[in-house]
């Protein structure tokens, strides 16, 4: 395992990190309804506290903080680690997209459907340059059955949302390519990799049958691996959180898979870059409730609210 240091404890079910300016990491804890900040030195503070299932976080150009909320998880220990299970919890009534302005705490509400089509599950986000973020909508599973995800892209200003991939299987993690010419995204269930050619803003060059929605197959990994959120690194190799095998994959852009980073944690779910060379990576490993870092041999993509 790569030599890392635990710089948080005791979250509950951590996701979607963001490194600060200030050295610290802000992140959600689903179960625990919270968006939280990890300082440096590894305290550990509420920023907020919200309904739902805060899942993903992306730092919008205005400063704000912009939360796919996927609407509530039921939890389970399994062999020790926490996870996900299938179901809603009481009082579920759908996903949303919100907006948290950190400097006076508003929490305002963005998007909670797409057309005739309320969201299930938002899950992760990423901002493009053009002010715009694309988001997944997991969906939901439940004990007998599962709602498609979906892929879809919405203005800052909550005037205009599209739907531009489905359907999907438990779409989870999402980032663009340095140019910001090519989308990708992550579905959990099939363990496959998607690349989108994106035309416009929130517009995709759709490949042809026999792509269910558009989208190219960029990777599959063998195996029962799962993949959870992502990050791109200034090269365009992109880092995948990968379940069940507790690591991170690191992919080339052409999909070959260039390295498996070991976390110790069958649930890892999330990395971000930060520091002042971006050389610096934060995982979450919800089934341990860890927030840890550790060096990275090439630096983190710029995000456009970092």
């Amino acid at each position: 395992m790569t030599q890392h240091r635990v710089l948080a404890s005791g979250l509950q079910f951590p996701e979607g990190p963001i490194a600060c300016a200030d050295g610290s990491i802000l992140l959600v804890e689903i179960e625990r309804k919270t968006i939280t900040r990890v300082m440096p030195g590894g305290a550990v503070e509420i920023v907020a506290q919200l309904d739902g299932g805060p899942n993903g976080l992306a730092l919008g150009p205005d400063g704000a903080l912009y939360i796919c909320n996927n609407g509530g998880f039921l939890f389970q220990k399994v062999s020790g680690f926490n996870r996900t299970k299938p179901g809603v919890p009481e009082g579920y009534a759908g996903g949303r997209i919100e907006r948290l302005d950190l400097k006076t705490g508003q929490l305002s509400v963005l998007y909670t459907r797409c057309g005739d089509h309320p969201l299930c599950g938002p899950n992760d986000i990423v901002f493009d340059a053009h002010g715009g973020f694309y988001f997944t909508d997991m969906g939901k599973m439940y004990p007998r059955m599962r709602m498609n995800g979906g892929l879809y892209y919405g203005l800052a200003d909550g005037s205009r949302i599209v739907e531009i991939a489905y359907p999907m299987t438990m779409p989870n993690g999402i980032g663009l390519s340095p140019d910001g010419a090519t989308l990708y995204a992550a579905e959990t269930e099939t363990g496959r990799l998607w690349a989108f050619d994106l035309e416009a803003p929130g517009v995709v060059r759709r490949a042809p049958f026999p792509s269910p929605h558009g989208g190219r197959i960029l990777l599959t990994l063998p195996g029962y691996q799962r993949f959870d959120s992502l990050a791109v690194s200034e090269s365009g190799n992109i880092c995948i959180a990968t379940l069940i095998s507790g690591c991170i994959t690191v992919v080339s852009p052409q999909g070959g898979v260039l390295r498996q980073v070991p976390t110790g944690d069958p649930i890892t779910t999330n990395i971000c870059f930060g520091g002042p060379d971006r050389k610096t990576a934060w995982m979450t490993l919800s089934g341990t409730g860890q927030l840890i870092e550790m060096p990275w041999p090439e630096p983190g993509l710029k995000l456009v609210g970092g």
